[in-house]
């Protein structure tokens, strides 16, 4: 039987070399990956150039580990959310004009300019090449590449639809980055605001005041007869200025307990159940949310991934625990033959309208269908909201600036005033 000689990736993204006996290059690929094994180089010993292979089985793991440990491995790759979608945008286009799917990764793999996605691509481009399947390949990739992207990737080509899903994936997260971007940026217009209006007090508390407070000694010569106002932003500002350093130790200690405090599974629920009710925001989060189960969940059933498996990727990609806990109950209650409306309706996550319409998608065969409405609906519910959001912060934040600044003059002012109003009275008298 031939000797071939190989250079394989094992599921850490190690690579390793050596020699199979197998009967021809497809037995040698096949049984590389049944020993959990991706073949990069196949060379049938006596046909090609081996010398770079038999190298490599000389130099040992220490040599590919050496490679793994400068590149990272495959595993420990990750890129971010516009870069893949870019990428996927590009391979459904290229595929869709009719091009192989090979020849399309060869193309983004060289014209791509993230130096991880790079690496990412060409690697899947390889494997593709010696057999393995473009799903299997992704996989090797999961912080790029997500549950549901590889089990809609695997979907499509069982269906031998590919094209068409990678089009739904590439609308998925075009729409999902829009939903994103107008959250976040809702939430990081106020902590802007606020942050600058922190930066301000402070300035003026350890910075400004302190050299008022000398001016005022010269001019008044007694603190008794400064105002009222003033004497409280005077102490403010000593009292700051005296504890700086514990202040600063108390906000990194809070921060670190609340990090940790979110790291623990009843912390996390407890600050997701939060972000559903607080004020202002709370409609927003819970909003974007359902928006987010309804497109993913849709998106997965109409490319042909199984309910139950499509309620697990979607659980995991909830981004909320409470949806997360409810979406659980969901899969528990369709895998008993029950329905959908139940689970939903006792979380309070989901309004009467989303219930109504998914029991009316369940009843006539058309739920894909109905959870893309619910999530066009709610898509355009968050942008109103957003909209609305911000036209309401504005001016509260405008206000607060200011009444923090201009505390903070007057108190400094009103001395000034004072000493103003002595010097006219003595004049005049």
């Amino acid at each position: 039987m031939p000797k071939f000689h190989y250079i394989a990736l094992d599921q850490n993204g190690q690579e390793t070399a050596g020699v199979i006996d197998a009967a021809s290059d497809a037995d040698a690929i096949n049984q590389l990956r049944q020993s959990q094994l991706y073949p990069t180089q196949v060379v049938q010993e006596g046909k090609g150039d081996i010398s770079a292979i038999k190298k490599k089985s000389k130099t040992g793991t220490a040599k590919g580990k050496g490679k793994a440990a400068a590149g990272g491995s495959p595993a420990s790759l990750k890129v971010k959310g516009k870069t893949l979608m870019i990428f996927t945008r590009q391979l459904a286009t290229l595929i869709d004009s009719g091009l192989p799917l090979l020849r399309g990764l060869t193309v983004l793999g060289r014209q791509e300019v993230n130096p991880q996605m790079k690496r990412a691509v060409t690697t899947i481009s390889d494997n593709v090449q010696t057999g393995s399947t473009f799903s299997e390949s992704l996989s090797q990739f999961p912080k790029v590449f997500n549950k549901l992207y590889v089990n809609m990737v695997k979907a499509g080509e069982l269906g031998g639809v590919l094209e068409i899903v990678l089009n739904r994936l590439a609308e998925y997260q075009e729409k999902a980055q829009k939903l994103k971007n107008k959250v976040v940026a809702a939430m990081v217009y106020p902590l802007i605001v606020m942050f600058i209006a922190v930066a301000i007090m402070v300035f003026l508390m350890l910075v400004i005041v302190p050299r008022f407070e000398q001016i005022f000694e010269d001019m008044l010569g007694s603190k008794d007869k400064l105002p009222g106002l003033t004497k409280m932003v005077i102490g403010f500002s000593r009292w700051m200025g005296d504890n700086i350093f514990y202040i600063i130790i108390v906000c990194a200690v809070s921060y670190v307990a609340w990090k940790l405090f979110s790291n623990t599974k009843g912390g996390r629920l407890t600050i997701d159940r939060w972000k559903l009710k607080m004020p202002l925001f709370g409609d927003v989060q819970r909003k974007t949310a359902i928006s987010r189960f309804t497109r993913t969940l849709g998106t997965l059933v109409t490319s042909g991934v199984p309910i139950l498996q499509a309620l697990n990727i979607t659980k995991e990609t909830a981004g909320n625990v409470v949806v997360s806990d409810a979406i659980t109950k969901v899969h528990d209650a369709v895998k008993e033959g029950e329905s959908m409306v139940g689970p939903l309706e006792a979380s309070q996550v989901f309004p009467p309208m989303v219930i109504s319409m998914v029991d009316v998608g369940e009843e006539t065969g058309q739920l894909p269908e109905m959870l893309l409405k619910i999530a066009d609906v709610y898509e355009d519910e968050v942008d109103n909201s957003v909209s609305a959001l911000t036209s309401m912060l504005e001016p509260l934040m405008i206000v607060m600036l200011a009444l923090v600044v201009g505390t903070i003059v007057m108190a400094l002012f009103l001395p000034l005033i004072q000493v103003i109003q002595g010097l006219s009275q003595g004049a005049a008298g």
